[in-house]
């Protein structure tokens, strides 16, 4: 055990790699703990996924995120950006090493963590803690039986594995728009199952839907729209449609309805929840939770997002606040190249 730290940051997504590099700048002392990879939810995301945000709007520490054809960047650029502003700013990130414990001390919090994969055990102390972990911990699940067999996946893999498959999408958002899209040019025999009676403009990136639209009408991508799924098994799956129940064998089904918030974490630390959406209590000047001294950071300020407000682009003002928190200083810990007035 060390002695006591000016902060302990809890996460490495885009927003905490960000609150890390501004803690180093101000000279404050600090552990960077990560229960996985660097930017897991960013790995998580299906291979060259592509950013809605603009490059600049999610640069990150005042280092450029540079495209090669300077469109919005994909998964696999983001990420090696990501690697190397943490190896340019020379962070020390410990990851795979998740929190178990938290406890209220007289000047600060100890926390203790434990390797994911070994039995290495850490305790650290700290004045103040920050938590950055995020907004998409698990999956929303739809309650139907058999959406645990192992046909059904709650991501996308790489298209690949589908090739010649008749997959079943259920969802009708971006992420599952997205998704009958690439398995379709991946040579997939797809099945978009939505609930609504029509697809939702607002909700599909706006490159995205025009060209589903038009597959749909080419009969290339099949839409069951204001159908619900009620069963899954190995061998059918029974969905209720307008025009009746209908049971049909699909050889995947991916079920991309949506993420939720895991709460554990805030509950640990006796942080005001909201019950519905698991959105913590904190206050907009600092970022201080309901707990004194334990801050929010990050998508994870907003709970389960429904719909989504909070993004990586409008989370970087979270590391001002708390910075300003922390220094008493009133003013932008980074250059933001959105921001910058006009010449």
């Amino acid at each position: 055990m060390q002695g006591m730290l000016d902060a302990a940051i809890i996460g490495a997504g885009p927003i905490g790699i960000e609150m890390a590099a501004a803690l180093k700048r101000d000279g404050l002392s600090f552990v960077h703990l990560e229960q996985g990879r660097l930017a897991e939810t960013v790995f998580q995301y299906p291979p060259s996924t592509r950013f809605f945000s603009s490059p600049e709007r999610i640069a990150i520490a005042g280092i450029p995120f540079l495209t090669p054809d300077q469109a919005k960047g994909t998964r696999e650029e983001y990420l090696t950006y990501l690697r190397s502003v943490a190896m340019q700013l020379e962070l020390n990130i410990r990851f795979f090493e998740r929190v178990s414990r938290m406890e209220r001390v007289s000047d600060g919090f100890t926390l203790e963590s434990q390797h994911v994969f070994r039995l290495t055990r850490h305790v650290y102390s700290a004045k103040r803690v920050i938590l950055a972990t995020g907004d998409m911990h698990k999956p929303r699940k739809l309650g139907v039986p058999g959406e645990d067999l192992p046909h059904v996946r709650h991501f996308l893999e790489d298209p690949h594995t589908f090739f010649g498959q008749r997959v079943l999408i259920v969802g009708g958002k971006n992420s599952a728009a997205e998704a009958a899209i690439r398995l379709n040019r991946a040579g997939s025999r797809v099945t978009l199952c939505h609930r609504g009676p029509e697809l939702p403009a607002k909700s599909i990136k706006y490159w995205i839907l025009p060209e589903l639209l038009g597959l749909i009408r080419l009969g290339s991508i099949r839409l069951l729209a204001d159908s619900r799924v009620k069963r899954i098994s190995s061998e059918r799956t029974k969905i209720e449609t307008p025009q009746g129940v209908v049971e049909e064998e699909f050889d995947f089904v991916l079920l991309l309805t949506g993420y939720e918030c895991d709460p554990s974490l805030y509950a640990a630390c006796g942080i005001e929840t909201d019950p519905e959406t698991q959105r913590p209590s904190w206050n907009p000047e600092t970022m201080e939770s309901s707990v004194p001294g334990i801050y929010i950071a990050g998508t994870g300020a907003a709970g389960t997002q429904k719909p989504y407000e909070l993004f990586i682009e409008n989370c970087h003002e979270h590391v001002d606040r708390i910075v300003n928190a922390i220094t008493g200083r009133k003013q932008p810990v980074f250059r933001k190249f959105f921001d910058l007035p006009e010449s």
